[in-house]
């Protein structure tokens, strides 16, 4: 049995025993149903304007209030979870999968592979996130694709890094000898044993990249290169609400709150789960 796979119920106690990433997980999937529920749940269809009704303040008619065009803030918020979740789920999971498998490739092959993987993650670490996605999104355009993509290249680095310092670690172990002498192929080493053991690392960074990912989809769409209007998304309804804060900030301070509640809740669960997985924690 591997050492992923020995600590895992230890690991799996520590985790149920931290308030932090329990408290983190209610926040982030009661978020994820909610927006998994908004055919059903929201009061009214989020691009519906009613031209009469601009700029109304919350009411029980309209909890978060009217927009500019008098659609609903409410409403609009809770569809626009769906945009930014979404793109920041599939931002981070393939940057996970891809950073990991190229990180892997590099610890494990070592030579001239690990030194020309290293210089490129090197030079696109150079560049700060913010900055990278912006530039691959004007040239690519704003849609649902290229932000993705944006997002997804900038997560790259961080996950070759982690996975190739944990494979350079892993690869001297005894069953990597072990493997290497019952004739198992460098692939089936890699993947089939290197991966399991790693994936602690991994996972931990990606529950804090997914926060990272989601802030940046949002702030892409507040400079204008997110997805294009109508479309609801976090960051698009706090832009729109910029123009009107001091009159109306009900705008733009309710989906503000709703990204901020997943910042936290995704910070949580990766603080908890890096405690559940460090080997020095309690049993």
């Amino acid at each position: 049995m591997s050492a992923a796979l020995a600590s895992a119920p230890s690991a799996w106690r520590r985790a149920t025993r931290s308030p932090g990433l329990v408290v983190g997980l209610a926040v982030v999937v009661a978020v994820v149903a909610l927006a998994l529920a908004a055919p059903w749940i929201a009061p009214y269809d989020p691009n519906e304007q009613d031209v009469l009704s601009p700029l109304a303040p919350p009411s029980a008619a309209h909890w978060f209030g009217t927009d500019f065009f008098g659609r609903d803030v409410l409403s609009r918020v809770i569809w626009g979870a769906r945009i930014s979740l979404s793109v920041g789920f599939l931002a981070t999971a393939a940057g996970v999968v891809a950073g990991t498998v190229i990180g892997i490739v590099a610890g494990y092959c070592g030579g001239w592979t690990d030194r020309l993987i290293t210089a490129a993650t090197d030079v696109l670490l150079s560049f700060p996130q913010l900055i990278m996605g912006l530039l691959l999104v004007a040239v690519l355009g704003p849609s649902i694709g290229n932000l993705i993509l944006a997002i997804a290249v900038t997560a790259v680095p961080a996950f070759i890094r982690i996975a190739r310092g944990s494979t350079l670690a892993m690869r001297q172990r005894d069953f990597v000898d072990a493997c290497r002498a019952l004739g198992f192929s460098d692939l089936r080493i890699m993947f089939g044993h290197l991966l399991p053991n790693i994936m602690d690392e991994v996972v931990v960074l990606a529950s804090l990249w997914l926060a990272t990912a989601i802030r940046t989809e949002s702030t892409l769409a507040f400079i204008g290169l997110g997805v294009p209007p109508p479309t609801a998304t976090w960051g698009g309804i706090v832009r729109e609400g910029f123009d009107n804060l001091l009159d109306a900030p009900w705008l733009s301070i309710f989906p503000s709150l709703a990204i901020l509640a997943v910042m936290i809740g995704l910070n949580l669960i990766g603080d908890g789960l890096r405690d559940a997985t460090d080997p020095r924690g309690a049993p």
